[in-house]
């Protein structure tokens, strides 16, 4: 057992702490004084600092607080939600939501035709239900996240990298990502200017859009920043590019979306575009360069790079 997870639980009172994941944190799953199931994060060393970390607390807690499905932090027996251990890694704990994952990377989603377009139709309302959620918030004094901008996804340095400097690349294959990068680029920075802006999720994989008794619910807030809001349920669509039935599937999306609140769908291509480069540049830096998933996320890109720069009417097609 990871001594960081033991110190780490036992200043919310917990024992036992038991691994679930580990991605950009690490999670396990513990019991609270009174029997209360949580999760505790080990925040990833140098990827968030305290304030953006306590800011991404104070946004699921309101959301929370709002009714949105999201878990909500919980504070140590020190009474703050945010704890930096002994070596210096910070932790914190919030709710245990109930349910399981929606799906999982490179796994075809289970179901019928209608059950899939149901389940997209659901995550839809979700996503669009924590942005609306967003937008009825005052957002306090000194609070901090990344920008997904123009410049945080296709800007000189990406977020989560160059991804046109993946060595992997073959030189017919950078040139596509430059141009990508710069259509990216000029679609969001002028959407920018009147678009539907705000806090975003950044992260709504299939992993962290759980299915359980009360419906669907969000987790995994750690990549959360300020950027365009289409960029949440691209991120989602970039996961199920290859899937039957993908124009269909993108509808139900967008419906369920539309049925809470606007969604610019014309800037949806470009928003999955634009999470697919990233992913390039995300397994560049975390991964060996021979992981099988360097090249099944250059392919993914430069495939829908090629839809996408065609200007077909239909790039879902």
């Amino acid at each position: 057992m990871s001594p960081e997870a033991i110190e780490a639980a036992a200043l919310w009172g917990a024992r036992d702490p038991r691994p679930i994941t580990e991605r950009e944190n690490a999670v396990y799953a513990i019991t609270l004084p009174g029997g209360r199931p949580a999760a505790l994060r080990l925040h990833r060393r140098g990827y968030q600092d305290p304030a953006a970390i306590r800011s991404e607390l104070w946004w699921c807690a309101a959301l929370a607080g709002a009714g949105a499905p999201v878990p909500a932090p919980l504070p140590a027996l020190s009474g703050d939600l945010l704890q930096q251990l002994s070596g210096g890694r910070l932790a914190s704990v919030i709710d245990w939501v109930e349910g399981a994952a929606i799906g999982a990377a490179a796994v075809p989603l289970a179901g019928t035709a209608a059950a899939k377009e149901a389940l997209m139709a659901g995550v839809g309302g979700l996503i669009a239900t924590c942005h609306q959620a967003t937008d009825g918030l005052a957002l306090p004094q000194g609070f901090t996240r990344p920008a997904w901008d123009a410049e945080g996804l296709a800007g000189a340095a990406p977020l989560w990298g160059r991804f046109t400097d993946h060595p992997l690349l073959t030189p017919a294959e950078r040139d596509l990502l430059h141009k990508s990068q710069a259509v990216v680029f000029d679609r969001a920075k002028s959407a920018q200017i009147s678009g539907d802006c705000g806090l975003i999720h950044a992260d709504v994989l299939r992993e962290n859009v759980l299915s359980g008794p009360k419906g669907y619910s969000l987790i995994d807030f750690d990549d959360s920043g300020f950027g365009l809001r289409a960029y949440d349920p691209g991120t989602l669509l970039s996961q199920s590019l290859a899937e039957p039935g993908l124009p269909d599937l993108v509808q139900a999306l967008c419906e369920g979306y539309r049925a809470v609140r606007v969604l610019d769908v014309d800037l949806l291509p470009v928003m999955t575009l634009a999470r697919c480069c990233a992913s390039v540049g995300w397994v560049m830096t975390r991964l060996p360069m021979e992981h099988p998933v360097q090249q099944s996320h250059i392919a993914r890109a430069v495939g829908f790079a090629r839809k996408v720069l065609d200007g077909k009417a239909d790039p879902w097609a």
